[in-house]
């Protein structure tokens, strides 16, 4: 009895054939290259994304710095000659603010709304390149002239 089994177990084939094992590795190797080029675009979308947020707060930094100049040209207007009239020629010259970032280009726009001559309308816009190419963001907000 135990020389039948002994015969029934060399008969039996325990290994993987040739077949077998590339497609096994065949799996493993597409599972492994799906797995990299979803971890390579998720890293490409975050560094995208922090990008964006840093360009975001830029182009808010731009707005803020022209509603600071036009809130310093309404309430120091004694003795120092600022005026609304000098804010708008001012920044319808083009206002000089550079972003502390290399990477990131800031242009600020001041546009005199021709119907309403106490209103301007501010667009910052923030640009940058990124391994895909260009990007680019804008804010826009309207400023008043509320002094009396």
């Amino acid at each position: 009895m135990i020389k039948e089994y002994f015969k029934k177990l060399n008969k039996i084939n325990f290994g993987f054939t040739l077949i077998e094992t590339l497609i096994a590795i065949s799996i493993f190797s597409v599972s492994i290259i799906t797995l990299m080029s979803i971890l390579g675009s998720g890293l490409s979308n975050i560094k995208y994304t922090q990008a964006k947020i840093t360009a975001s707060y830029l182009a808010q930094e731009g707005i803020e710095y022209v509603r600071n100049m036009r809130d310093n040209y309404i309430f120091y207007t004694s003795g120092t000659g600022k005026t609304w009239s000098g804010f708008v020629t001012l920044g319808a010259a083009g206002i000089g603010y550079p972003s502390p970032y290399p990477n990131f280009i800031r242009t600020i726009e001041v546009t005199l709304n021709p119907l309403n001559p106490d209103e301007v309308q501010v667009s910052s816009t923030v640009s940058w390149i990124q391994g895909s190419g260009p990007f680019g963001i804008t804010f826009t907000e309207n400023l008043f002239n509320w002094s009396e």
